[in-house]
């Protein structure tokens, strides 16, 4: 009898268990659309939102009533760096500003919730008659009673100021979300019931609970964390962080550990990873698309059409194509800093080095130098500094590097590190300007780019490794890749830097066939080009420099889960990022970590197969996967 009852008190407690989690997702929706209901576009003079050029918008949120640290800051500040006025009870204003160089702002934010934000002392004919302002009321009070809908360039009103009440007032501001929503009761004389302005949305990613889009939030959840903390058991990485979303909806984004192994820094969502190779397909490539979508670019021409170095030498007629799919027979990768030392020879890949004598090595004239000096102006370490000729050398032991001779894929970055000064002779503008110009202020992307410690602080940065071999230090902040270390950490083999956010902008840009916030980036016939397959016959399994699924699914060694259809592309980043997206069925994967913390050789990452494993639950949520 003892036992019958302590089965049954077991049962109905893992019921109860149960049926309280499977509540979660049914509550998660129905706090969703009840906010989503009452939400109201008032006013949208001269059609300011959604905002547009992001790249010239410096925002700045005021907020009375809501705390410091709001939902809407932070959903705010998923679509561009929006500074932060928090004026506090005792009318004393905190202040976080994100841009550089203490530029004004030119977008005033100004939310008010609750009664007692109107017990602050503040000069608001002042403020509304000098500032462009989009207001955000939440909550009827007092304010509401006078307050007129041209009082603002654009005015919404949220009938509560609950989470997703906020998220959802920044989605709509950024044009996320559609307002179609109209006043369930008047505000006052001037807004009555039925008044609402409807607002269209244009592209940009949204965020909603799992089962909006179709997906399991459940399987999501318990699996994916599970799966993560394995890897953080076994030292796979000190800490991680995934990002799932599906029809340019994000639905789950979640941080795990440590930015390092003394558990000092836990993982932000908005912190800063070194994405490595994925910086091929989010650097030069999207320029190589724009321009072959615009007719300005040959995919069959040779590299020596766009490189004239390149002529006479074996790289000279090797077409684009060719390289881009990873099958025109280049090194995958070249040890130049081996080209520094004495007696090591003109060429790093004729001879062989020492890592462990790198203090003992004298290094040859115009290389490198233990310490700054004439000419010796780019930074590797405290202790080592490089001459600023010595980029030149570094291309031309490319173009005198051999070929394999054997017609077959074999991965190679070669082709990526002569890419940037390509672009920057057909544009004639600085390579990192271009994309900064053209892609990434514009999608509001501002933590892509190289060398993040010109603009963030290095507690939002994730390290990568304990170089024990060049530069003998923690590498943080600094491109983990020597090679883009040595050409200024500006390259397109390596080198970008990025919160998850602003990665998934330009997968979302490629899910959305080439455009984003309601603008065309590149065309759809250059998305199709560069992600399709062009020399499966020979075994290449490539896109032009997309990665793709293997032409025959293998478990033991495919990067992605066997369900990812064949449109579906992406990249991994040897510092442990990898990134995917499959129009297919509309979902987009995002994972950072450091795994190379503290040294490349941990290879955990790959023996636990975390990544393929978290994949495959994203299709096991919409059932697309055994």
């Amino acid at each position: 009898m003892l036992m019958k009852h302590i089965l049954f008190t077991a049962l109905f407690g893992w019921l109860t268990y149960v049926s309280v989690k499977a509540q979660i997702p049914n509550q998660q929706i129905m706090d969703y659309q009840q906010a989503l209901a009452e939400l109201v576009v008032l006013h949208n003079k001269q059609s300011i939102l959604p905002l547009q050029g992001l790249d010239t918008l410096r925002p700045v949120l005021l907020t009375l009533g809501l705390s410091n640290d709001s939902e809407l800051y932070q959903t705010l500040n998923t679509y561009l760096p929006v500074g932060n006025i928090h004026w506090n009870k005792q009318g004393e204003a905190e202040v976080t500003w994100p841009f550089p160089h203490q530029e004004p702002p030119n977008l005033l934010i100004l939310a008010i919730s609750g009664e007692d934000a109107l017990s602050v002392d503040f000069n608001w004919s002042a403020l509304l008659a000098n500032s462009q302002v989009v207001g955000i009321l939440f909550g009827k009070n007092s304010f509401t009673d006078v307050i007129t809908d041209g009082a603002f360039d654009a005015l919404l009103y949220s009938e509560t100021d609950s989470p997703w009440s906020q998220s959802l007032a920044a989605q709509l501001i950024f044009g996320a979300i559609n307002g179609e929503q109209k006043l369930r009761q008047p505000l006052n004389s001037h807004l009555q019931a039925g008044h609402g302005v409807q607002l269209s949305n244009c592209q940009r990613l949204a965020f909603a609970p799992a089962a909006q889009v179709g997906m399991d939030h459940l399987l999501l959840q318990d699996s994916i964390k599970a799966i993560v903390q394995e890897g953080l058991a076994n030292g796979a990485y000190p800490g991680a962080q995934v990002l799932v979303a599906r029809n340019g909806v994000v639905v789950y984004h979640e941080t795990f550990g440590y930015h390092t192994d003394t558990r000092t820094l836990p993982v932000q969502r908005s912190d800063l990873y070194d994405l490595a190779s994925i910086t091929k397909i989010t650097s030069a490539l999207p320029v190589l698309m724009k321009w072959y979508g615009e007719g300005e670019f040959n995919l069959d021409a040779p590299l020596s059409a766009y490189y004239p170095a390149a002529k006479g030498t074996n790289k000279a007629a090797l077409p684009f194509r060719l390289m881009l799919s990873h099958q025109a027979q280049l090194r995958p990768w070249i040890p130049y800093w081996q080209m520094t030392l004495k007696g090591h020879g003109k060429y790093p890949w004729r001879k062989r080095w020492n890592p462990e004598r790198i203090n003992d090595y004298r290094f040859r004239a115009h290389t490198l130098s233990r310490q700054s000096a004439d000419g010796y102006d780019l930074y590797l370490t405290d202790s080592l500094w490089q001459y600023a000729g010595f980029r030149k050398k570094m291309m031309k032991a490319i173009l005198q590097s051999p070929l394999s001779g054997v017609d077959e894929y074999r991965y190679s970055g070669l082709l990526f590190y002569l890419l940037p000064d390509i672009i920057t002779a057909q544009t004639t503008e600085d390579y990192e300007s271009f994309l900064n110009s053209r892609f990434y202020r514009p999608l509001g992307a501002y933590t892509l780019g190289f060398n993040p410690m010109r603009y963030y602080p290095k507690s939002r940065i994730v390290p990568t490794e304990r170089d024990t071999f060049f530069r003998k230090q923690l590498l943080h902040g600094y491109v983990h890749d020597e090679g883009a270390a040595m050409m200024g950490g500006v390259s397109a083999n390596a080198g970008l830097f990025a919160n998850a956010y602003d990665l998934a902008k330009i997968m979302q840009l490629y899910m959305n066939g080439g455009t984003y916030g309601g603008q065309r980036y590149i065309h759809q016939i250059a998305i199709d080009t560069f992600t399709a397959r062009h020399y499966t016959e020979r075994g290449n399994y490539r896109g032009l420099g997309f990665d793709k699924p293997l032409l025959t699914y293998d478990p033991l060694t495919s990067s992605v889960a066997q369900a990812a259809s064949d449109r579906s592309f992406g990249h991994s980043g040897y510092t442990g990022t990898f990134t995917w997206a499959d129009p297919e069925n509309g979902l987009l994967f995002v994972f950072l970590s450091n795994r190379v913390y503290p040294t490349r050789n941990n290879r955990a990452l790959y023996t636990n197969n975390i990544r393929p494993r978290i994949h495959t639950v994203l299709y096991k949520s919409v059932g697309h996967a055994p």
